[in-house]
């Protein structure tokens, strides 16, 4: 059963559902235009990527333009402008990523450049991160899905350009190349296995990746250095999200 923190968690994730839905209109003038290498094509739909981050009530968002805090309870819109922030347009790349680390910190990464920016959850300070990669350093690696795994207390970040998963230390320093039992080409978005499907399968501290028309189940090893990929449907992002916020409520 749940306890009343959990049922207050899915109450307010509901609530952040509701917000990212309408999201697309912000109504915050956009930060310190992102420097693109390849600008997209006006006439695409503005895309969004989305956090939900119940401990603080609030939403984190990344758009071309930048990120945008959204606190649920004040209704307060922030622009938060990322220095130096580049990436590629979706005609070449899927968008850059953002996720939530461990402390309500917002890192967000680059498509083309194996760089991080991580948004302090307190003062909302920016933090430019360079990765040392182990890797494929003669390559342009870029990120397309980025997700913090409390259970490996990592990040695991997915290039969509070349097919690769890697392990970055939670102080945002070193990239380690995961090998992979097949590749997972233009994935452009990456998720820790809800429980209930770990529960299912047996194979604890999965991963869930996706890709316009494909999704893959990403069975980690225990020393995260390999990893056994199986075409596996996936659980929505929000879902994943809830279960997360459900960790401790049953």
């Amino acid at each position: 059963m749940w306890n009343g923190t959990a049922v207050a968690a899915r109450v307010l994730s509901l609530a952040i559902f509701l917000v990212s839905m309408s999201g697309c209109d912000i109504g915050v003038a956009p930060p310190q235009a992102a420097k693109t290498a390849t600008e997209p094509p006006r006439s695409q739909p503005l895309e969004l990527r989305s956090q939900a981050d119940a401990a603080r009530k609030r939403v984190w968002f990344l758009s071309r333009d930048g990120v945008f805090l959204h606190d649920v309870g004040t209704s307060r819109k922030v622009a938060v402008p990322l220095p130096d922030w580049m990436w590629v347009g979706t005609d070449y790349s899927c968008l850059p990523d953002l996720a939530l680390g461990p402390n309500g910190e917002a890192v967000i990464t680059s498509n083309i450049l194996p760089m991080l920016w991580r948004i302090d959850p307190e003062t909302l300070a920016v933090s430019v991160h360079p990765l040392v990669l182990d890797a494929d350093a003669d390559k342009d690696v870029g990120f397309s899905g980025l997700v913090y795994s409390s259970l490996h207390k990592a990040f695991f970040a997915v290039s969509d350009l070349h097919g690769s998963l890697w392990r970055i230390d939670p102080l945002l320093r070193t990239a380690s190349k995961i090998t992979l039992s097949a590749p997972i080409p233009k994935a452009c978005g990456l998720t820790v296995q809800p429980r209930a499907s770990q529960r299912k399968t047996l194979r604890p501290g999965g991963l869930c990746a996706r890709a316009p028309g494909a999704e893959w189940a990403i069975d980690l090893a225990a020393d995260q250095r390999s990893a056994y990929v199986r075409a596996a449907s996936c659980t929505d992002r929000l879902a994943a999200q809830l279960d997360a916020l459900l960790v401790n409520g049953e």
